[in-house]
């Protein structure tokens, strides 16, 4: 299999070269992303470095990590690549475990491999306190929104992709900014693409994080809360309808009933100084307990839904492939002629 890294390049002049220089022969072509950088990292790269693996890809304006990587994606596509491999430019991301990231897709078993930072205790007190408490709230709404239940440390940009499930993501739908990460994991569920995480240790250097949790956080919670309830209501009303829908819908309902009988019942008995009897209350609080059990049961069955079955193994997105490659073309010579 023909292997690819792609690398976005923004004020990273610093630490690219030494990137670049660690990635081993097991890749065979390497797309360095510049986003504009005011660093003329394009420039730089392509002054100092001796690697003829080494392709330059300009961006006309600065589309954050999430449009950097997607322009580096499509040439690798372009480029007939079968695993697209994105490592930062930072230093973050040592290049000597880009093996450990293409083996389980080129052995079938996965069709995207992403690192975790989180395999081992002394790797989690080597990371900074605000990353930790960040990553670890942002992993469990991940979890709801993509269906990715084993899955940890969504944010972490050290990932590998198949180029079949690449292939068959609408690029032009996803954010181009910090919430990148975790919308692939989305599109991928929306797939059913197998997703594994690769331990990893992160290198906390002198380079600066623009990643800020107080700031992202309500965008990220909006986004997660909108992805969850599309994919809940895709999956198991629309696409299928089980056990689990039916408890889903049951145990809802029972709840809601029980949540508003019980408080207006409440209230009533708070203005009137007459205590609920025995019956009443009763009628609140079975609803909740049923609803809550249907629902921990709907819960249950979505973990052990999870995808098995690799995304490059499905002959049937063949022609989903071909269109969405095609359209991803279109768009990036439309992109082109618009920033000219």
């Amino acid at each position: 299999m023909r292997v690819a890294v792609v690398i976005p390049c923004y004020k990273v002049k610093n630490f690219v070269l030494d990137v670049i220089n660690a990635i081993g022969p097991e890749v065979d072509c390497i797309f360095a992303v510049d986003d504009c950088c005011p660093d003329g990292s394009a420039d730089y790269i392509e002054k100092n470095c001796v690697d003829d693996r080494v392709q330059i890809v300009r961006n006309s304006i600065n589309l954050g990590v999430g449009g950097a990587v997607m322009a580096g994606y499509r040439a690798a596509l372009d480029a007939g690549m079968d695993i697209v491999v994105k490592v930062d430019g930072d230093g973050q991301m040592d290049p000597s475990l880009i093996p450990l990231f293409i083996s389980p897709i080129a052995a079938g078993e996965a069709d995207y491999a992403k690192g975790n930072r989180f395999f081992s205790a002394s790797a989690v007190r080597s990371m900074p306190r605000q990353r930790l408490f960040g990553n670890a709230a942002l992993s469990f709404m991940t979890k709801l929104s993509s269906g990715y239940w084993s899955v940890f440390d969504p944010t972490n940009g050290y990932t590998a992709i198949h180029n079949r499930a690449l292939a068959s993501i609408d690029l032009r739908t996803l954010s181009e900014r910090y919430f990148f990460e975790t919308d692939m994991l989305i599109r991928l569920g929306d797939l059913r693409a197998v997703v594994i995480d690769v331990p990893m240790r992160a290198v906390y250097g002198d380079e600066v994080s623009g990643l800020r949790v107080r700031e992202i956080f309500k965008e990220f919670l909006t986004k997660h809360v909108k992805a969850t309830i599309r994919r809940i209501t895709y999956l198991y009303l629309l696409r299928d309808f089980n056990i689990a829908s039916l408890n889903l819908v049951m145990g809802a309902l029972f709840m809601i009933f029980g949540l508003i009988f019980g408080s207006i019942e409440w209230i009533n008995s708070v203005r009137t100084g007459v205590t609920a009897s025995t019956g009443t209350v009763m009628l609140a609080v079975l609803p909740i307990i049923a609803g809550l059990q249907m629902l921990l049961f709907f819960l249950g069955y979505d973990i052990s839904a999870e995808p098995k079955r690799p995304v490059q193994h499905q002959s049937v997105l063949s022609a989903l492939d071909q269109e969405t490659v095609k359209t991803a073309d279109i768009d990036e010579k439309t992109r082109e002629i618009s920033s000219v």
